[in-house]
């Protein structure tokens, strides 16, 4: 089974696409443990229709349901959810989906195969930009083929859409940090496995960028310096010297693995 986690906050627009992707996945062995965080959009309303739409009835008249869909009572952030969703999490294979974002068809039978036929513990691929309007930008985001626990020191390398690793061989990954985003979650993994590239577009990254400078301001710097310092356990000045080296890979990576791909 694959776990996917998704988590939301008042992005009731965007939760019907995401969640339809997952549903049309070619590879059908799946669960979807849905975490909102405390909206008020009608975010819950959507997503219990949506599960009651996947819900699979089995021949002894017993139904199974794939997409588990749970509320926080109160904001508490990314880290605490996707923790939170990982201790629900059955499936062997962990994958991770930003409302907003959307997966071809073929994500989850593909980067399976990329691992197993591989023997491999932590994946990631290749993917898309896309506008809030899902019009493709024009973007094909790629990246090192191996990536050490060193590499993803100097930088961030997968997208959070791409990732994906094998719980059965390196156990299920917490952030130890509650202040960090997910850098320091690969950070985590990397130190128990590396990281492959899967090299196919499997995935599509809605984003407000306009132009392909703005990319490199999303990374924010505060993160960065957070995950030195609290999943790392490195000192200030070092902690301040890797982000300011995290800064300058992240650039020579959007010139070397981002490039313009009208399709």
């Amino acid at each position: 089974m694959v776990s996917i986690i998704m988590l939301s906050h008042n992005q009731a627009q965007f939760v019907e696409e995401s969640v339809r992707s997952v549903m049309a996945q070619t590879y059908k062995n799946w669960e979807l443990l849905f975490l909102d965080d405390n909206s008020n959009d009608g975010t819950i309303t959507l997503m219990m229709d949506l599960k009651d739409e996947a819900r699979i009835k089995n021949e002894d008249g017993t139904v199974n349901d794939r997409i588990k869909v749970s509320k926080t009572v109160s904001d508490r952030g990314g880290v605490v959810n996707r923790n939170s969703s990982l201790k629900e999490a059955r499936g062997r294979w962990i994958t991770f989906l930003n409302v907003g974002d959307v997966w071809a068809s073929d994500k989850l039978e593909k980067q399976i195969r990329f691992i197993t036929e591989n023997d491999y513990a932590f994946s990631y691929h290749q993917y898309r930009l896309m506008d809030s309007d899902s019009k493709d930008r024009g973007f094909l985001i790629s990246g090192k083929a191996h990536v050490t626990h060193s590499d993803m020191l100097k930088c961030c390398w997968p997208g959070y859409l791409t990732v994906m690793y094998d719980a059965e061989k390196i156990g299920k990954v917490r952030e130890r940090s509650l202040w960090t985003n997910d850098y320091a979650l690969w950070l985590c993994i990397s130190d128990k496995a590396d990281l492959y590239l899967l090299p196919e577009s499997l995935a599509t990254m809605r984003t407000k960028w306009n132009k392909l400078g703005n990319i490199l301001l999303t990374n924010n710097t505060k993160w960065r310096y957070d995950a030195y310092r609290m999943e790392e356990h490195l000192g200030r000045i070092v902690s301040f010297f890797y982000t300011i080296r995290n800064g300058w890979y992240g650039i020579k990576k959007w010139m070397k693995y981002v490039k313009k791909d009208n399709k």
